[in-house]
């Protein structure tokens, strides 16, 4: 999952530096074309790295899914439910 993250940060960061310097090739300044491409990449990515963000979002929902039975599991345990060596 780490990897799917940097992927898609990096893929995001590529993106806002791509449109950022088209933007200035354009002759816009350069803080103007950084605002508006982190303003333009936003809804864009979802699109252009949507196979990515799902991949992520799977990866993060198995992550809660697991750290959700865990404390559960623990809990157990402190109230006495559960022996301590069950799994």
């Amino acid at each position: 999952m780490a990897r799917d993250i940097a992927l898609y940060t990096a893929a995001r960061f590529g993106l806002v530096a791509v449109v950022a310097v088209l933007l200035m090739l354009a002759q816009v300044p350069v803080l103007v074309a950084i605002a508006v491409s982190v303003v333009v990449v936003m809804p864009l990515s979802l699109l252009v790295f949507g196979t990515l963000r799902r991949r992520v979002a799977v990866g993060m929902a198995e992550r809660t899914k697991d750290r959700r039975e865990r404390r559960e599991r623990l809990r157990a345990e402190l109230r006495g439910d559960a022996p301590a060596d069950a799994e």
